[in-house]
This record gives C-alpha cells, structure tokens and sequence, in this order.
C-alpha cells in the first residue's frame, strides 16, 4: 500500500520517574538516541520507510506517544530500550513497558516489538512480562531488517535471527546472527529524522560555557569492549568481549554534517574505550585538526591505556574531557570485579592528563561486594585526591547482563524490585548489597559522598578557578537540590 510507513522506532519517555526533580532544573543531559537513529538509517538505506520519535526530547508521556504512534499507522513499533550508556537500557524499562501497554490498549493490529541492551540480556523474560509480541536480541543490525521485512511480505518469523516470539503458545527464540565485522558499511545515524537542536549536553561537559549546551551530538568510532568488568552489562549485547571500529574517515563525515547542518559543538563519543588504539585516535583527531573545528568532546579512557602522545593529540582534537573509570580506592575492591588496572597508576595518569590540559570526569562506584564504610571511605578520599573537574558517584547495580546480575542470582542477593528502582537518582533506587551492608546503606554513604565532594572548598575553588565564578555558583546551586529517597526499601 503506498505511504504506509514500514517501521515506527520510537524512544521512550519516563524520564521524571528516573531523575526525580534532577530534570527540574535542567541539570541532566537529553541525549540524542544513537541506537534509535541508526537503526532507523539502516532501515532506510535498505529501502524501507521510517518515522524516528523520541519521547523523551519532546516530553511526552506513554499515552501521547501511543497516540502519535496511533496516527501514523505504521506496519511495525519497534521500541528502542538503549542509551548511550549502558546504564540506561535497564532503568529505561519501565518507560518502555508503558508504552507498550497503552499501545495493546489501542488494540492497534500493528505488532510491537523491544530491541535493547536490556531485552538483549532477558529476552525471555522481557516477552513474558510486556505487553510486546517479539524481542529482538543482539545488536540488531540483521534481525531488524530482516524481521521488517518478514512483517511487510508475511513471512514466517523462524527466519528472522535473533528474535524471541510466541508460536502456539509457546515462546520460541532463534539463534543469533554473526556480528557485522565491518561497521563501515553501515550508513551513519539518521539524524535528519531528529530535533538535533534540541539535545542538551552534561552540565559539566560545558563548565566552560555553561549557558550554551545545545545542540548536542553524540557518535561512535568503535562498537564493543574488549575488557571483562564484572560489574558492566555492555557485552551482553555483542555476545562477549570484543571491539570493531570505524574508519576516522566515516566518522569525520559525520561530524561534518553535525557541524554544518545543525552547529554542533558539544560531542559525546559513546565508544566503551575510546583511548585505547593509538593509531585509531592519532587519525580520528588529526581529521578534526585539519579541519579547525572547535569542538567540545569528551571520550572514555581508562587508567592503563592512554600515554601523553595520545592525550596531546587528543586535547589538540578538542578532546577537553575524558571519563576515567577509576571505581574504587581500594585494591581488593578493585581486585573482586576483575578491573584490570594497578591503583598505584593512578596518581601518574592524573597528573599526566591535567599537564595536556584536559579536563577529568572521574567516575566511582560505592557498594561493590567487598566493600564496607572504610573502603567506600578510601574511595572518596581518592576523588578529593584527584580533585577532578567532574565527579560521578554511582551505587553498585547488578545490571542484567552483567557477571555481577548472575552472582546476584546464584548467591541470592537481593535485587530492586523494579526497573524503575535501577536507576541512580530514582526515589526508589535500590543498590546492590555487598558482604558488609545493605543496598540502602551504600546509597546514603553514597548520597553523602556526593555532597561533601561537591560543597568541599578545594573542588568549588578549582571549579571557579579553572572556569570562572558562574560555574562553581551553578555547582553550589546543584547541590541545594535534594534528592527524593524513599525510606524502608530493604535492609
């Protein structure tokens, strides 16, 4: 039938559930939807039509994007429950699910499928508890297509790979597709489809110029992680370890539409491990330099993969940020997740990064499971060593997918009650107990660890002298925002 719209991809809202009042006072970042715009473009480029909607940038509830949905009468719903952090792919199911629920409600003939990181990992039981008709399990590249194009000819859906679904009653699950090894021959995002205009960068991503954090964009250069954490779920979606990347020549194709079609400046690469293959970042930042763009950009690193060659290039890129993911100061801590980096580095690496100029977004995570109140201690201790420009203080989750999620399992300890509850600043967060305390001890230690570094005169004295009076006053703001916590969630 022509003009019928083959796929409707869609992201969903629920983000008020998710930060409490965080998003009252513009604090958080709108990300743009990567995964989403890929797909989408990877639909397109085979020639099939698609409609991109993200609830979250426009605001609506499960209701109103059903409705939309409703209006457009497309021949597939495919709901996409991913962000570009592999955090937000369980905490985003509850949003997910109620746009599935209100969308049965409608009782449209259209069928709804989940793909995601989440549903990747729990595909089985994602299609027992939502109101969807399949899930697509892996990164998606072939079973989207594929299952799209099963729906527009009525094929049968045993050929489509990596898809959960019900037959007589009975759920079935087909194997999954080899991973795409040459990531060039995707097409990039289909960011046309999207208000790019509209996506807000991180507070602390633009502490230089705090008043002006859209447009934002966020790209990859590589897919996967070759590293084990045990307390990360991103592999889940790949399969296992492992890292593919981009040619710098793709990519920088890209950043030039960003650039000249929608003003970018602040860009986020969501690569798990960015700073890991000199050869890689050296070409990727010399096509930026060439260009002379000013960019805002900030990657991940880790402590034992970057060296002063690849920093200097990459601050010269406009490179101005990195993530390191320092977690724990304490050895066995580090030792018990399988981190994979000497903490006696650290100070090195610090100090190194700080002399390229480039600002540090260092990241912790209180409650993993051999921690107890001195060890969380050491841990704030070392983020008041480093002094960083950033600092996120994260409560341990067992994110399904994640070895952490099974030893949760097999040892029996207890999980948040709902998705909702896997999200860091939801009221009802529940983190992960350890050996020593209980979920909601390590949030209150958490809790308070984020006030104290944040109101500590060393950080605010930093702040204002790296970046000005207006920056440490919005950071002094920030922190006269409590967060809602419920009471009596666990012991």
């Amino acid at each position: 039938m022509a003009g019928v719209v083959d796929a409707v991809l869609v992201r969903p809202g629920g983000g008020k559930a998710l930060y409490g009042n965080l998003g009252d006072f513009a604090l958080t970042a709108i990300e743009p939807p990567l995964w989403a715009a890929l797909h989408a473009a990877c639909l397109r480029d085979q020639g099939y039509s698609v409609e991109l909607l993200d609830a979250v940038v426009e605001g609506w509830d499960a209701a109103a994007t059903a409705q939309r949905i409703q209006a457009i009468n497309p021949r597939l719903v495919l709901i996409i429950v991913s962000g570009s952090n592999p955090s937000a792919s369980t905490m985003s199911m509850t949003g997910a699910g109620a746009l599935a629920r209100e969308l049965a409600a409608l009782l449209l003939q259209t069928p709804v499928a989940m793909w995601g990181l989440h549903p990747s990992a729990l595909p089985r039981r994602t299609l027992e508890e939502e109101a969807v008709a399949m899930v697509c399990q892996g990164e998606g590249f072939v079973t989207l297509p594929t299952l799209v194009a099963a729906v527009r000819t009525g094929q049968g859906l045993e050929r489509v790979p990596g898809l959960w679904y019900r037959l007589d009653g009975a759920i079935q699950g087909n194997p999954q597709p080899p991973l795409v090894k040459d990531l060039d021959s995707l097409p990039a995002p289909a960011w046309d489809l999207l208000p790019m205009e509209r996506y807000r960068a991180h507070n602390w991503h633009c502490f230089d110029h705090i008043h002006a954090r859209q447009p934002y964009a966020v790209i990859y250069t590589s897919l996967g992680c070759p590293f084990r954490c045990e307390f990360c779920c991103i592999n889940s979606i790949f399969g296992g370890s492992g890292i593919r990347y981009r040619s710098p020549d793709l990519v920088i194709q890209e950043i030039d539409q960003l650039v000249s079609r929608w003003g970018v400046r602040n860009i986020k690469l969501m690569d798990e491990m960015f700073a890991l293959n000199e050869k890689h970042v050296t070409r990727f930042c010399d096509l930026i330099i060439e260009r002379g763009y000013q960019l805002n950009i900030w990657a991940y690193a880790r402590v034992n993969t970057v060296n002063q060659r690849m920093l200097a290039k990459m601050k010269q890129a406009g490179i101005n940020w990195l993530a390191y993911g320092f977690e724990s100061g304490n050895p066995e801590v580090l030792g018990g997740v399988a981190k994979g980096y000497r903490p006696e580095a650290v100070d090195g690496v610090v100090r190194m990064t700080y002399a390229e100029g480039i600002y540090i977004c260092a990241n912790f995570i209180f409650g993993l499971p051999d921690d107890d109140l001195a060890s969380m201690r050491q841990t704030l201790d070392l983020a008041l060593d480093i002094n960083a420009e950033w600092a996120n203080f994260y409560s341990a989750m067992a994110y399904p997918g994640s070895k952490l999620y099974q030893q949760a399992l097999d040892n029996g300890w207890p999980l948040p009650p709902t998705w909702q509850a896997y999200s860091q600043y939801a009221p009802d967060c529940l983190p992960l107990p350890t050996k020593h305390l209980s979920g909601p001890e390590v949030l209150a230690f958490r809790d308070r660890a984020f006030q104290e570094y944040f109101t500590h005169p060393q950080v605010l004295d930093k702040l204002a002298e790296r970046f000005g009076p207006d920056t440490a006053d919005h950071v002094r703001e920030m922190t006269q925002v409590p967060l809602a916590r419920q009471t009596g969630l666990g012991t």
